[in-house]
């Protein structure tokens, strides 16, 4: 073991003459710097700290406010209406001070007040204007003065240079929408999908609910919102994700993919090499709050909060509920190999391994011939099945023992690798490799990632990554914003040899990867082929589709004068009626975090006015002008919708607290009880593209992304996520169950494909004339009209 090789290094033997004792150089320089790290560090974290904690100020900026306030003194102007006086007749031990002293004295203390009074105010100040969302609501290319001014404000308030948490002090609260809007809100979103009995049914529980208990609840939830940093996140993380005992594997955890096109060495152990030192130079920065934070239109700060926890993160099993631990400053890493565990140590002297010695220790695991320990090759699989079968087979079998120490490594450790053993990643002379690709991020073998580790960093013999990420601890923009950095730090940073090794020398001396050791008797490994047929069951119903849209991308869709994403979404809706023969429930994410502790809210896509577009699309009878303007309609809605999302005034995060807090006072309610019950059969997500500025894609057009995805959400239902990259490329991972007869994810891709060529042949000049001038009919009941 690691700690045993270091042992060597102190040696002492008791003699008649005396005691010779031994110390060997080199451990005692790597205890020096591995000091010398730490209280460098310290002092990092420290000066970080006040950086953050005095933000948009500057320590600086004290010692101004200071001289200024001494300067008054020699002057014999007092800018303090007398207050610095006063300050001097109440300082302790005042008779044994010179009136020189005391004057300096009480100076120094009414500029310190003086100056966090003038901090806390900029950051109200800042606070009120970040709680204007009026700019949002324009439309694309037309700010208004206003706006502007107001933009002005907001960065002449923000600072300069800010760290990833300097804004954090400064976020609005999530505001409580109204009752009465969000019921509005509601009732037409499923207007659409209601015949009138069924409509007028739901608008009486609606109304039986507003006139009941909506305002006794609404008291309360506001209240917590005054409370709360957040009034949704604690519940949506504890109710939606940790209360959950079903298997988060494929339910609940996501995968993000390598790029799409390149591969920048074929050598396994030399790609993880990289990959895994550009993780911790992200890890490095994000524990000293050195990233920058990211900013809507570069000034409208984001939340951060969600970033804390994405190293050294596990998601641990209890009966009733889950709890995410969070350690901090661990230095080691678990390995999988052929059902192999190994723990390898990531510091050496104080820094980091580099990425050849990371490839020479994962080299020599993918070199290990060792046999597995009984049980040990499928142990991961109680993660992947029941959460209260891991959590009682955790509490009997791994709270003492060996088992209880190879567990924490587990736990505790920076991340988990795997490194698989058959090789995957997009190939276009191979019909599937996008499918079989996407469900080996997935779920792999269910039992050759640890699910339960906020990430799995999962490595292939052909020199492809990718990662399966535990959701509730984070968003995907989250793990995304950190996979942008690793890749093109991967890239254009580290790079590798004409060989395809990772760059730089290695210290051979390295202690090899060392066995985590486990005693797992017959019962516990019982309990583990449990877990693993119930994981097994679920994968191989998951029917995956990956398809690349080549056609055109999102630089056509802006020259059609449109959102990229509603155009999408509407796109969504008419594949979803052909291939269903009508509509559904239909869920987009978006995100809260211009909000403190923000997470997400959603956006109920399948609106009225897309309804209407896509009947029209069926209509042989409409014209294309008629079905342009409908989807302008459309679109436009979809638009308003997201804003309102985005700004706070969704619909079902309020509905879900409102439930929330009904259960807390026992009371009951058959609309909350319905609308929470209702199934979303087309659930879509966009993985966003943040730091555009790392990888210049007009000048490296392969070095673009595939984004990632998700299992289906219902069982009859279809799981769509998309990524807009560059211009000309839109990828869709979409995902169903081969048990429904009702859905084939194969069909669903080609059916978007149809639906996207359809719409973008709306956008013709002649079309665009027609509807510029009117001349168009509008469709409704089959019925024509001028």
């Amino acid at each position: 073991m690691a700690e045993a090789h270091q042992a060597v290094g102190f040696q002492f033997t008791v003699r008649p003459d005396g005691v010779d004792l031994k110390l060997s150089q080199e451990v005692i320089r790597n205890i020096y710097l591995s000091g010398v790290t730490a209280w460098k560090k310290k002092a990092i974290l420290f000066k970080n700290g006040v950086l953050a904690g005095v933000y948009p100020a500057s320590p600086s900026s004290w010692l101004i406010v200071v001289i200024a306030m001494m300067s008054s003194l020699y002057i014999r102007v007092d800018p303090s209406l007398g207050m610095i006086e006063a300050i001097g007749d109440n300082l302790p031990y005042r008779r044994s001070l010179s009136v020189q002293t005391q004057a300096v004295l009480s100076a120094i203390l009414f500029a310190t007040v003086l100056w966090l009074f003038l901090i806390y105010l900029l950051r109200y100040s800042l606070k009120a204007l970040l709680s204007y969302h009026g700019w949002i609501f324009e439309s694309h290319g037309r700010m208004s003065t206003s706006t502007k001014v107001w933009l002005s404000l907001v960065k002449m308030f923000s600072g300069r240079r800010p760290l990833l948490y300097s804004f954090q002090a400064s976020l609005p609260r999530l505001p409580v929408p109204s009752v009465d809007d969000t019921i509005r809100r509601y009732l037409d979103s499923v207007r659409p999908l209601l015949d009138s009995e069924q409509y007028n049914q739901m608008a009486t529980l609606a109304n039986d609910f507003k006139d009941s208990i909506a305002s006794q609840l609404q008291r309360y939830l506001v209240i917590k919102s005054w409370w709360a940093s957040n009034y949704v996140s604690d519940w949506w993380e504890e109710y939606i994700y940790l209360r959950s005992r079903s298997p988060i594997m494929v339910n609940s955890n996501f995968y993000v993919m390598d790029l799409l096109y390149l591969t920048p060495t074929h050598r396994q152990a030399a790609r993880a090499g990289n990959v895994v030192h550009a993780m911790l130079q992200y890890r490095r920065k994000l524990e000293r709050g050195e990233h920058a934070p990211l900013r809507a239109l570069g000034t409208v700060p984001m939340c951060s909060t969600q970033m804390e926890r994405m190293f050294n993160t596990t998601r641990i099993p209890g009966v009733e509920t889950d709890v995410v631990q969070h350690l901090h400053d661990r230095k080691h890493l678990v390995v999988y190999h052929k059902g192999r565990f190994f723990q390898l140590w990531l510091y050496t002297g104080g820094r980091h391994l580099s990425p050849s010695e990371l490839e020479m220790q994962f080299q020599r695991i993918l070199s290990d011939n060792s046999d597995p320990q009984p049980g040990e090759v499928k142990l991961a699989a109680l993660t992947a099945g029941q959460r209260v079968p891991w959590a009682r087979a955790r509490m009997k079998h791994f709270s003492q023992g060996v088992n209880r120490v190879s567990l924490d490594a587990i736990e505790s450790a920076a991340f988990f690798l795997a490194l698989d053993d058959q090789p995957q990643g997009y190939d276009p002379t191979k019909t599937n490799s996008l499918d079989s690709y996407a469900k080996s991020l997935l779920h792999g073998k269910c039992y050759d990632r640890w699910f339960d580790k906020s990430f799995n960093l999962i490595s292939y013999p052909n020199g492809k990554m990718g990662i399966n990420v535990e959701h509730s601890w984070a968003d995907a923009p989250i793990v995304g914003h950190m996979w942008e950095y690793v890749l093109a730090t991967d890239c254009f940073q580290l790079g590798y040899t004409e060989e395809g090794h990772c760059k730089g020398d290695a210290n051979k001396a390295l202690p090899h990867p060392t066995r985590l050791q486990w005693q797992l008797p017959k019962e516990c490994q019982d309990m583990i082929e449990a877990s693993y047929q119930i994981a097994k069951h679920i994968a191989d119903d998951v029917d995956f589709h990956g398809y690349l849209f080549k056609e055109f991308g999102k630089g056509l869709i802006k020259k059609c004068r449109t959102s990229p994403d509603a155009f999408i979404q509407l796109a969504l809706q008419l594949a979803q009626f052909r291939d269903q023969g009508g509509f559904c429930l239909t869920y987009e994410s978006s995100m809260t975090r211009m909000f403190r502790d923000g997470r997400t809210e959603t956006v109920r896509s399948c609106t009225s006015e897309a309804v209407a577009f896509v009947r029209a699309m069926e209509d042989t009878r409409a014209t294309k002008a008629q079905r342009l303007a409908l989807f302008r309609k459309a679109a436009e809605k979809h638009q308003h919708m997201y804003r309102l999302a985005m700004t706070g005034s969704g619909i079902d995060r309020h509905l879900f607290c409102l439930y929330i807090m009904s259960k807390y006072l026992g009371v009951d309610s058959p609309f909350l009880k319905k609308v929470l019950s209702e199934p979303w059969k087309l659930s879509t997500s966009q993985t966003p593209q943040q730091q555009l500025n790392l990888v210049d894609i007009n000048k490296f057009p392969q070095y673009v992304g595939a984004g990632g995805g998700f299992g289906p959400v219902a069982d009859d239902g279809y799981g769509v996520s998309y990524i807009i990259v560059g211009e000309n490329l839109i990828t869709f991972h979409i995902s169903s169950k081969f048990s429904s007869p009702d859905t084939n994810s194969d069909r669903f891709g080609q059916n978007i494909r149809e639906a996207m060529l359809d719409i973008q042949a709306l956008f013709r000049p002649e079309n665009e004339k027609m509807v510029a001038n009117g001349d168009y009919v509008h469709l409704e009941n089959g019925k024509k009209h001028l």
